[in-house]
């Protein structure tokens, strides 16, 4: 076999017009080789003729381990069948076989109209937060993008729970100013999973007149728009930013968001800014009625004053101290009312196990404290009322004396 030097040499020999037989005695190779150089279209290589491998004798048995698990790692098939040899050789056989046993599913092209649908999801952006005690923690993202025009919004929340959910999930549709017909959720524990819903869930949807979508498990084609932005926000929003607060993340993502919004899509040859008119104008008019949404609980206030919110106290007017008061929160405020009357407001704290005190109730406790201590007047005996002996006279039927 001649080297690829000889090839092109031969070629080029022949090209210039010098004869067969010349190039083969220049060359000390037969004629026969410098005609099939000649006439070859590609540069000559060795193939090795292939014969059966090691793999082959474990073939069937892997397969029939595939029939049944097509996701068996590889390094439990090669302990399973007794492979002994390469598991890198091993792993790459199985690769070749495993698509053949494993179940295909299809993803078809969707085509959204305008007002159908919002994709919601949560983002942990890759930074810890600091927070009212001093420490830092990482918070979700909530970002809700309507289908048709890309259109995203978001804001961070306190926690994954149904409360802060619906609280966030509202703030957002108020900021678009419509509600899309459909709002499409994977199995998120504080909106529902499967059948279930979690509580509140269907009231909130029903006031909005939309249709809550929970996703099956691995359908990542109906959810992804929402899910590639989380994934822009962490190479074109993070990179470079620090934050002080909740409220400081907040400002700069919706500041972000304004601008990206403006960007061109690729998939949609257009802004999201651009469409989002005519994605609203499909949407549902938002409720004419406040939704009474958030952190809400009646209790009976004790004599320690302090209500309870998501892991942290509250103080509330010792006043109303052994009635029952209404405890609501947002993502912002605490409020606490006695027969509609505010009692206590207080602002949300996202860190947990703080205790929050209002000067002024401490104030009052103490007051009430020292009324209650003060010992209670007795009554003077001078004062007391005597009764007229008469009225015994004439109960008995003694009068003047005489005895009847």
């Amino acid at each position: 076999m001649i080297t690829l030097e000889d090839w092109a040499l031969i070629r080029r020999l022949a090209a210039e017009g010098v004869p067969k037989t010349r190039i083969a005695a220049r060359l000390e190779i037969s004629r026969t080789t410098v005609i099939k150089a000649v006439n070859s279209e590609s540069p000559p290589r060795y193939v090795r003729t292939p014969g059966p491998s090691s793999f082959v004798v474990f073939e069937p048995r892997v397969r029939a381990l595939l029939v049944e698990t097509p996701d068996m790692p590889a390094t439990v098939l090669a302990e399973r069948v007794g492979w002994t040899g390469s598991i890198r050789w091993f792993s790459e056989n199985v690769k070749r076989l495993r698509p053949e046993h494993r179940p295909v599913d299809p993803a078809d092209r969707i085509v959204w109209e305008p007002g159908d649908a919002a994709q919601c999801d949560l983002w942990f952006p890759p930074c810890k937060i600091p927070l009212e005690d001093g420490t830092a923690k990482l918070l979700p993202v909530l970002v809700v993008t309507a289908a048709y025009s890309r259109f995203t919004l978001g804001r961070m929340i306190p926690t994954r729970k149904t409360e802060d959910l619906l609280l966030g999930s509202w703030e957002l549709i108020k900021e678009l100013g419509r509600a899309p017909r459909r709002l499409i959720w994977d199995n998120e524990p504080g909106i529902g999973r499967g059948q279930r819903r979690a509580e509140g869930v269907a009231a909130f949807m029903g006031t909005l007149a939309t249709r809550l979508v929970l996703l099956p498990p691995r359908d990542p084609e109906s959810k992804g728009i929402v899910e590639r932005r989380n994934g822009w926000f962490e190479t074109s929003f993070m990179p470079g930013r620090t934050f002080t607060s909740p409220a400081d993340f907040n400002t700069q993502f919706s500041d972000w968001l304004a601008m990206a919004n403006t960007r061109t899509v690729r998939t949609i040859k257009a802004a999201p800014a651009d469409l989002v008119d005519v994605d609203r104008a499909g949407m549902l008019a938002l409720p004419p009625i406040p939704l009474h949404l958030g952190w809400r609980n009646r209790i009976r206030l004790g004599r320690d004053y302090y209500v309870r919110i998501d892991s942290n106290d509250y103080s509330v007017d010792p006043t109303a101290i052994g009635r029952m008061v209404d405890v609501a929160a947002d993502l912002d405020r605490v409020k606490v009312r006695l027969d509609g009357r505010v009692v206590a407001e207080h602002e949300r704290i996202w860190a947990r196990g703080i205790t929050l005190t209002d000067p002024e109730h401490v104030e009052a406790a103490g007051r009430l404290r020292r009324q209650f201590q003060q010992p209670r007047p007795v009554r003077d005996s001078d004062d007391d009322l005597v009764r007229d002996l008469g009225d015994y006279d004439r109960a008995f039927g003694l009068l003047d004396g005489q005895v009847s």
